[in-house]
């Protein structure tokens, strides 16, 4: 068994013998994207297992064990992790825990420390849970982020997004129900085999799958119907897990909405670009702005290739990430950055410039930065945009899902009419 290590902060450290014994447990919040990047891992040896466990238990064991004032997502997190161990199907003593760390001001650096202090809270101070950073905030022996595995998780960032973005506007017109869904699982298997034998991340390699992926959801057979088109924005976490906003992708596509989600790739963009920002306008270390620009240059070429197989096609995309900064002159400053930032507002613009003009604006509780940046935006931006029909709706524990419904069906109803008229 391996041996538990501390560092003089007395956090364990995952180490080289823990890779190969335990299971890493990571929260489910994107399938396609974790999924892919989950095999990646697999691949390099490590053992990893998605969280799917959901329900009211796992929010009242996040209450439980973190306090109530802690933002939504970071106490579902911490639910879905105290659920696991609970659950009698794993090995409490091989098994660790992982979560993202930006180096932000927000839940992706300081979580981390709040899920330690509950894991140890409700009797498990063996565990060891693992910051997945490129910062170099925490390192762990066990594991490493090479650049090869850095590649092709970025890869995977922009296939999610592209398969999220084709299967989004073609499974509520699919004549054979199930065929999107079946798709998904097809790349995701074949992508899977290309990172295993260290091919699909190159970007000649992207762009050729870029194509296929895109003629085999061209391929399937849709019937064009009216549907009410609606995008998708909030905080990060709540916007994308479905357990988080209660399956609500799932609840506008049976309530004759066609779904538009922005991608993930923006939002990495924004948080690089963040680091640019922040030295335009308060100085620091030049080396890491260099830095930064080269991984936003890097980011963007991915970008630009995604953005040349779209385009070909019938789908629709959003903006390119630089294209949205102008959208927020005289709304928000870029230096705003907490959180989702001036992103969140500039989000909502392109989605009704590109005729997703009805909006949910996913508002965790806790989250102040998205209740400034989103629901503060709103008024702003329906002046600027009259034709946009958006939505503010908050997840917390204490929210009931007919109340959330609720609200969305009004803003629908209003959407639904406007459709008819037109």
């Amino acid at each position: 068994m391996a041996e538990i290590i501390r560092d003089k902060y007395g956090r364990i450290i995952f180490t080289k013998e823990m890779k190969k014994e335990y299971t890493v447990l990571v929260p489910d919040m994107l399938p396609i994207h974790f999924n892919l990047m989950k095999n990646i891992f697999t691949a390099e040896g490590y053992k990893v297992e998605l969280l799917d466990n959901k329900g009211a238990n796992v929010k009242q064991l996040g209450l439980k064990y973190m306090h109530n004032d802690i933002c939504y997502p970071a106490l579902l997190v911490a639910g879905q992790f105290l659920d696991a161990i609970k659950s009698g199907k794993y090995d409490v003593n091989k098994i660790a825990f992982i979560i993202m760390q930006t180096g932000g001001g927000c839940r992706a650096s300081n979580y981390i420390h709040l899920l330690r202090k509950a894991i140890k809270k409700a009797g498990y101070p063996n565990i060891p849970i693992i910051s997945f950073n490129i910062s170099g905030l925490e390192k762990n022996s066990g594991f490493k982020l090479t650049l090869p595995i850095i590649r092709k998780t970025l890869a995977s960032v922009i296939y999610g997004d592209l398969i999220m973005l084709l299967s989004n506007q073609t499974r509520p017109y699919e004549v054979k129900k199930g065929e999107s869904d079946r798709l998904i699982k097809k790349w995701v298997s074949d992508l899977s085999k290309q990172f295993r034998v260290s091919k699909g991340y190159g970007f000649k390699q992207m762009r050729e799958n870029f194509d296929k992926i895109i003629r085999n959801f061209s391929d399937i057979k849709i019937e064009k119907k009216e549907k009410i088109k609606v995008g998708i924005v909030g905080e990060i976490y709540v916007k994308y897990a479905k357990f988080a906003n209660n399956d609500l992708e799932k609840f506008l596509e049976e309530h004759n909405c066609e779904v538009m989600v922005p991608g993930l790739l923006g939002f990495l963009m924004f948080k690089v670009d963040a680091r640019i920002q922040d030295h335009l306008l308060y100085g620091g270390n030049i080396i890491r702005n260099v830095l930064a620009k080269k991984l936003l240059h890097f980011l963007e070429k991915i970008e630009n290739a995604f953005m040349e197989a779209v385009e070909k096609s019938r789908f629709t995309q959003l903006s390119a990430y630089e294209h949205t900064k102008p959208l927020v002159n005289g709304l928000i400053g870029l230096g705003n950055r907490m959180g989702e930032g001036w992103f969140l507002p500039a989000e909502m613009i392109d989605l009704v410039n590109y005729g997703y003009e009805n909006i949910v604006c996913t508002q965790p509780f806790g989250c102040l930065p998205t209740h400034i940046c989103g629901k503060g935006m709103v008024h702003k931006i329906k002046t600027m945009y009259p034709n946009a029909n958006i939505v503010p709706v908050d997840y917390d524990t204490g929210a009931t899902k007919v109340n959330q419904e609720n609200r969305i069906k009004l803003m629908l109803s209003v959407a639904a009419e406007k459709l008819q008229n037109e």
